[in-house]
């Protein structure tokens, strides 16, 4: 009987593999050539002439000219495939572009060694990852083994893979760049460098409200301070005396817990039930291994252009949770730093992605539904291979009776996740932040620098009354209140000197913030 399924997915059949990320792309027989998405997933028919070979090396050469990649489906399934298989192939075919892509992909996901010679020297050499479609390295290592350009953009011990799709299909990709610069062009640099000041906090408030933590003025300051003093600042954010030098300065020198961690931890919480678990992170021994490859992954990637490398660093971090304490406010501040260190927005310009998440229940979903592109088929994977045991002492001093099982297992898709859906959703959220929070803010300043000018033409006065003024107007719908006569009775009492001007000052506030 036939095979009903081409390419990657009939590899799944062939070699009982399950990843957990499943495959987006499903090849089928057909008799017209067509492609059909729904909720991310792909089928695409082929006409019986596409048919390869039921084999390895025909379905494999398939999936790699029609079909989206998928790296954890290629780490389990070159774990458990004899090397000769790939040689044999090659063997057939020194010279082909797409047998010299799978022996490099199978060494580099492997480390073991396909058993043939290396290719001839007069054979050209070709990309690894098609460039055009995904996030690769700018500036690619030459393997003179395969003559292929080692362009991925991590390294066997951590490579997340991001598919952009073609160029000219990426419309919803946000110029962050060209945003901020359209703010400039409207509002001016001065006035985005002043309302960056309340950017700043709003952003470090917003970021104790998307934990669900109480915002302490102490806490908010800091963590304002650490966007403020470090983003754009640090050359190699990821070394782990940088990190923890965050780490400290967001949770304060009386923390409990810094550095990186040396215990297991999973995302959950605690109900009158017992325990939930919503992820585990990869396993203490694996951290300090995996922050490396994130950090050779953020040099990798340095001068692609565009915030798809912020989108799967930041992620990424998350993922990886490798400090003790903070990574979710130290993953909220590398975006920030990454955008730019980039160069993607100004210095000292915030772009406060934490006041859009937490903006309502809605946003706060849409960030825990992004988590869970990871996590939900995480979780339903390991769902029973995780218990509550013994407590034991860890490293790093933390006591804990958390035990997961299946680390080997769970080891393809801790260093090898997609994170495509990650930088479609930090794009739009970087939209919304600029278009909206960020351009909301400049016009309210704009329009309060006009209302104080124009109180102060008709009354001098300190900017601190006339803010009184201003803020008192805007909250009672442009009447004055009893509590703004009793402040400033001198113009809004009918006894008072300056009486004669209150209506006048009503209008010019009015006026400030109703003109367009």
């Amino acid at each position: 009987m036939a095979p009903t399924h081409f390419g990657f997915q009939r590899l799944t059949e062939l070699h009982p593999i399950s990843p957990v990320q499943p495959l987006v792309t499903r090849s089928v027989l057909g008799s017209v050539r067509q492609r059909e998405e729904s909720h991310g997933r792909e089928v695409r028919t082929w006409p019986a002439q596409y048919q390869p070979e039921d084999s390895f090396a025909g379905h494999f050469e398939f999936g790699l000219k029609y079909e989206r990649l998928n790296f954890e489906f290629f780490s389990r399934l070159f774990q458990q495939l004899d090397p000769e298989v790939v040689a044999a192939w090659v063997r057939t075919a020194p010279t082909g572009i797409y047998a010299r892509r799978a022996g490099f992909f199978y060494e580099w996901f492997t480390g073991r060694a396909v058993p043939v010679p290396d290719t001839a020297s007069n054979v050209g050499y070709v990309d690894a990852l098609d460039s055009d479609l995904y996030l690769t390295t700018r500036n690619p290592d030459r393997n003179r083994r395969w003559r292929i350009n080692d362009n991925l953009p991590g390294t066997p011990g951590f490579c997340p893979l991001v598919h952009l799709g073609p160029a000219a299909s990426r419309q919803w990709l946000y110029d962050v760049a060209a945003g901020v610069q359209e703010l400039d062009d409207t509002y001016g640099a001065e006035l985005l460098l002043r309302s960056s000041a309340w950017l700043t906090f709003k952003e470090s408030r917003a970021s104790f409200a998307i934990e669900h933590e109480a915002d302490q003025e102490d806490r908010v300051k800091r963590f304002a301070s650490v966007i403020q003093d470090f983003s754009g600042r640090l050359d190699d954010v990821m070394a782990p005396a940088n990190l923890q030098m965050l780490q400290t300065a967001v949770l304060g020198e009386a923390a409990l817990r810094t550095g990186i961690r040396q215990s297991p931890v999973f995302i959950g919480e605690t109900t009158f039930r017992g325990q939930l678990v919503h992820y585990i992170a990869p396993s203490e021994h694996r951290v300090e291994p995996m922050l490396d490859a994130l950090r050779a992954f953020e040099a990798r990637t340095r001068g692609v252009p565009g915030i798809a490398r912020v989108a799967a660093i930041s992620f990424a971090f998350v993922y990886l949770h490798p400090l003790a304490d903070g990574n979710g406010r130290i993953h909220r501040f590398l975006i920030n730093h990454l955008l730019a260190g980039d160069g993607l927005v100004p210095p000292n310009i915030v772009v406060p992605v934490s006041a859009t998440i937490a903006a309502n229940a809605r946003a706060r979903a849409e960030y825990d539904q992004v988590l869970e592109v990871v996590s939900r088929p995480f979780m339903k994977r390991y769902a029973t291979s995780y218990r509550f045991g013994e407590l034991r002492q860890c490293l790093d001093g933390v006591t804990t009776d958390f035990e997961f099982l299946e680390d080997e297992d769970a080891g393809h898709v801790w260093r090898f996740p997609d994170l495509s859906e990650h930088v479609r959703y930090l794009s739009g959220v970087l939209r919304q932040t600029v278009e909206h929070e960020m351009a909301e803010e400049a016009l309210l300043l704009r329009q309060n620098d006009r209302a104080r000018a124009g109180i102060k033409r008709i009354v001098e006065m300190p900017d601190q009354d006339a803010d009184r003024i201003i803020r008192s107007l805007k909250e009672s719908n442009w009447s004055v209140s009893n509590k703004l006569r009793k402040t400033l009775p001198e113009i809004f009492q009918e006894s008072g000197k300056l009486h004669e001007h209150h209506a006048r000052i009503v209008a010019a506030v009015r006026n400030a913030f109703e003109e367009m």
